[in-house]
């Protein structure tokens, strides 16, 4: 029994770590090709992408696991079943069952893993994650000097390069446009050429410019000649340096994104749920005294709550009034409604947000432990149809395991939606995706369990052939 065991395990064991390799490597590729925009051109360092792409594959875990539990699970029963080790093990006396013990166990390690995981460290790694891509979409392009355009990177210049070559340093038809802040006024430089290089400690560029001229205005002098003044010098070789220090990456601090509830353990996201929900508490009861401030002509109930409109006693036939002061009355209650009824508003939008927030909080909250349900439901789902379909390989077994990801991943994304709208409770939205799958895993667990061949094409052909026939015999007759 121990070597059966054994042989499962290590059939099972390669493909997983195969295919979550594989799906994280995907997972990461797609993530590059999101950002590809705002991380190339931006002369960012190696280990700052690197970096990136670490956080980034931590966050992936949440995806990648559940699905490579399901691939590897067809797989590994998949193969089995192929090589007829499957029937050599019930023909020793073994169930289906029996065989799927030792797996139950490495998915229940997996499943507490993830939990673990889930609650410790993807709050942090969704903090560093978010807080670096967001500092690396904000940085500016390095690409100080692109080609035919005015370049206003760098400030109180302007520069156009016409031409680059290949290696990206040597620039043709330079121009640059320099404010003068000592003189007043604009100085021109026209060169040919030039080369373009970073110093060393990377806080300048410079540009070495040949056979050039550069153009100077200046206001004439005050009492002697009013005149402008153009100054042109001709040169073979000269130096221009920029400052491109702020150009560099700036981290923002970490504590602004500690707030979002991805960011959040069980323990945080309790105590900010709890928060909210006093929030909420204090917010529905009345507050008369801010209220009364606007009120002349409306009455607060103390008990009822209810704001209710006291009219005085016909305003238009008040003996003490004139006409304008009648209009001018009514005015002010039309006002003093309007400021009751904005505060009032106000309050609600407030009370609704609030109810949003609480339902977040709780959604992040069961996805804490959704994610150990995932691996558990979708092997439930997995075993048995390696077990039926008796394939093993990247072939029909990828297919098979991607359709029932997808509706899995679909029915959960759906249910998240619903659940930040506000039409559906946190714990439906966040479970429903497990409690559909589930008893469809059980039922392939069964159909594996009595041999079924759900699977098999011939059935259904031979099915089908049988219904076409009954049907040409009864339209002959």
């Amino acid at each position: 029994m121990k070597k059966i065991h054994l042989l499962i395990l290590k059939s099972f064991i390669r493909p997983f770590l195969v295919t979550f390799l594989i799906v994280m490597f995907v997972l990461l590729m797609l993530f590059l090709f999101k950002y590809i925009d705002d991380l190339i051109g931006k002369g960012f360092e190696w280990y700052i992408i690197l970096e990136l792409m670490m956080y980034a594959s931590a966050t992936n875990v949440a995806m990648a696991l559940p699905l490579s539990v399901l691939l590897s699970s067809i797989m590994t029963y998949g193969s089995l079943g192929e090589n007829y080790e499957l029937v050599a093990i019930k023909a020793a006396g073994i169930s289906l069952r029996r065989a799927m013990y030792p797996m139950v166990v490495i998915i229940s390690i997996l499943s507490v893993s993830a939990f673990i995981f889930s609650d410790y460290m993807l709050p942090l790694a969704n903090l560093k994650y978010y807080s670096l891509l967001y500092d690396a979409r904000q940085q500016k392009s390095a690409n100080f000097l692109p080609e035919g355009v005015f370049s206003s990177t760098f400030p109180g210049y302007s520069i156009r390069v016409k031409t680059k070559d290949a290696d990206g340093q040597t620039l043709h038809g330079i121009m640059i446009y320099a404010k003068n802040q000592a003189q007043n006024g604009i100085d021109v430089l026209i060169a040919k050429e030039g080369k373009m290089y970073r110093t060393p400690n990377g806080q300048f560029l410079v540009l070495k410019l040949k056979d050039g001229v550069q153009y100077s205005e200046s206001p004439g002098e005050a009492n002697y000649n009013m005149r402008e003044r153009l100054v042109r010098k001709r040169f073979k070789e000269s130096e221009q340096k920029f400052d491109i220090s702020g150009l560099k990456l700036h981290r923002t601090d970490e504590s602004e994104f500690k707030s979002a509830y991805q960011m959040m353990n069980l323990k945080q996201l309790k105590d900010d749920e709890a928060h909210t929900k006093r929030q909420i508490d204090s917010g529905i009861r009345v507050n008369y005294k801010l209220i009364i401030a606007y009120i002349k002509y409306f009455s607060v109930p103390a008990k009822s709550g209810v704001v209710k409109k006291v009219v005085p006693a016909n305003i238009k036939n008040s003996p003490g009034l004139n006409q304008n002061e009648q209009i001018s009355a009514l005015t002010n209650a039309a006002s003093e409604a309007r400021s009751v009824q904005d505060l009032i508003k106000n309050r609600s939008d407030r009370h609704s947000e609030l109810k949003k927030n609480v339902q977040r909080a709780d959604l992040e909250y069961q996805k804490k432990f959704t994610l150990s349900a995932a691996c558990i439901a979708l092997f439930l789902i997995g075993a048995p149809l390696g077990a039926i379909i008796r394939k093993g390989g990247l072939g029909l077994p990828v297919v098979v395991s991607v359709i029932f990801f997808l509706i899995f991943y679909i029915i959960s994304t759906i249910g998240e939606k619903s659940v930040k709208d506000g039409d559906l409770s946190p714990l439906v939205g966040s479970w429903i995706a497990i409690v559909i799958i589930t008893p469809i895993g059980i039922f392939l667990s069964y159909k594996a369990g009595t041999d079924s061949a759900i699977f098999d094409i011939d059935i259904y052909k031979r099915l089908f052939n049988k219904l076409f026939k009954r049907g040409k015999v009864e339209g002959a007759k």
